[in-house]
């Protein structure tokens, strides 16, 4: 999503994430705040975007888990094409070496705070600093359907059509993530039921979605059984996807009438 009409002068990020809802949700906030957003859907797409040359971030925040291209690897061929600031971004803890190599950890969901301390962070120091890390605020125990604190924040930074399409967004991922998460389990694809379950998590964070995003970290841990053995168990917690899913459909009409 390439920013146009935006002045020159603009701090530029260039943010790379598989996770649509993320990846929309951060350029939102982004832009909102009054940054030049570029983004990338996979780490392949990043290195098309920097050589093409029409973008020159001064920071770059990617996701830690992505399919193809990523961690480690990726950090290294950004760094050849980039002198911007990286940082790692994740809905929980990335592997130690992946911090080290970039120049800091944010952990989603990233809000506007987090956005300042992070800016902050990469600043020219007169000395080399040790990679930092940027924890958000944890979500009240209530478990509502959406973060309250995330959502007065959206309506602050931007107009309420925008934030309808962001949860608008969100519950039509949520219902394909639901039937992908289904086939997988139906497949007994281990591999696949994890990486959809850590795509909740970090989607649905970013939104403030705390119902859904909790299951989506369930799921990641591995609390579906592919053995046959706990069928009772899965469907319970598909169930509780699409609850959450109807849950968040009903705060969208109820907050945000079309």
């Amino acid at each position: 999503m390439p920013n146009s009409g935006l002045q020159q002068d603009l701090l530029t990020v260039l943010l790379i994430d598989d996770d649509l809802v993320s990846r929309e949700v951060m350029a939102t906030v982004l832009t909102m705040s009054g940054y030049a957003v570029h983004t990338a859907a996979s780490g392949e797409a990043s290195l098309q975007v920097l050589s093409g040359g029409g973008c020159i971030p001064t920071v770059i925040l990617m996701d830690a888990q992505m399919p193809g291209l990523s961690g480690e690897q990726l950090v290294e061929k950004l760094r050849a094409l980039s002198q911007a600031k990286i940082y790692v971004i994740s809905a929980s803890n990335a592997p130690d070496e992946m911090v080290k190599a970039a120049d800091g950890f944010v952990l989603k969901p990233l809000t506007s705070d987090c956005l300042q301390k992070l800016l902050g962070a990469h600043k020219p120091q007169s000395a080399p600093s040790a990679p930092s890390r940027i924890d958000a605020p944890v979500p009240q125990s209530e478990d509502p359907v959406v973060n309250p604190e995330i959502l007065a924040q959206f309506r602050e930074m931007m107009p309420a059509a925008a934030v309808r399409q962001i949860y608008a967004a969100l519950v039509a991922d949520l219902e394909k993530r639901i039937a992908s998460l289904e086939a997988a389990i139906a497949r007994g694809d281990a591999a696949e039921v994890r990486r959809l379950g850590h795509a909740l998590k970090g989607g649905c964070s970013m939104a403030g979605a705390i119902q859904a995003a909790r299951l989506g970290a369930s799921i990641e841990s591995g609390v579906l059984e592919l053995n046959g053995n706990h069928l009772d168990n899965n469907s319970s917690v598909i169930s509780d996807l699409r609850t959450a899913a109807r849950h968040l459909e009903s705060m969208l009409k109820a907050e945000f009438p079309a």
